[in-house]
């Protein structure tokens, strides 16, 4: 298997995620919709929750969904181009996330990973990836931290890879160790949440107000 994900066609489909993942839809949209620069304004994050701050829900839902499917594109795109190869889909997935949270066109200042993260794991494990979702709106529908919410599906979504990815068989080793890359990405993007949380000063979610929980 690592003469599959070694090759040169592999590693292009690599670098093809990366690039994928870099593209700044946030940006992108927040200027379509608001003529507004997204990291400027609000929280300066390019993520869905500050686009949709700024520029109204309907740019924030595309931003979500965009981010999602930039994740999920580029693991689907390594699989279909290597016989569906686990290695070359979990390192397309992890190069996707990279390229959102240090996208190159934007001097590597990107988003928090969450969306991307998900669309990663829904084309490389649906059920694990929708069990991570349903832990993301518990803990925000009990607790309402959007940010304890993203962190908790991070954290939970190694061992929902290992018992979802294909019972009763654990996953390989790439899947598991590329998760745990993956959840501690996403978590170490937050770490000023996790600060804000510890201080009792993070925002908690209401609907109708913005705050920079997520993305």
């Amino acid at each position: 298997m690592s003469s599959v994900w070694l090759s040169g066609r592999t590693l292009l489909l690599i670098l093809l995620a990366y690039l994928l993942g870099s593209i700044p839809f946030g940006l992108i949209l927040a200027r379509i919709f608001a003529k507004a620069d997204v990291r400027q304004a609000g929280s300066g994050n390019i993520g869905a929750t500050n686009v949709a701050r700024v520029a109204g829900p309907l740019p924030g839902i595309l931003t979500l969904l965009l981010d999602a499917a930039k994740g999920a594109l580029a693991v689907w795109l390594a699989g279909r181009f290597t016989d569906h190869s686990a290695s070359a889909m979990m390192f397309a997935g992890i190069a996707a996330l990279l390229g959102h949270c240090y996208p190159v066109w934007l001097r590597f200042k990107g988003g928090k990973g969450v969306a991307t993260a998900l669309g990663v794991f829904l084309a490389l494990s649906p059920f694990a990836a929708l069990s991570a979702l349903a832990v993301f709106l518990l803990v925000v529908a009990i607790w309402r931290y959007v940010s304890l919410g993203s962190v908790a599906a991070a954290a939970a979504m190694p061992l929902l890879m290992y018992l979802l990815w294909a019972p009763p068989l654990a996953p390989p080793l790439v899947i598991t160790f590329g998760t745990l890359f993956a959840t501690g990405l996403v978590i170490f993007k937050h770490r000023a949440n996790l600060r804000r949380l510890l201080d009792g000063t993070e925002p908690r979610f209401a609907v109708g107000k913005s705050e920079d929980m997520s993305e």
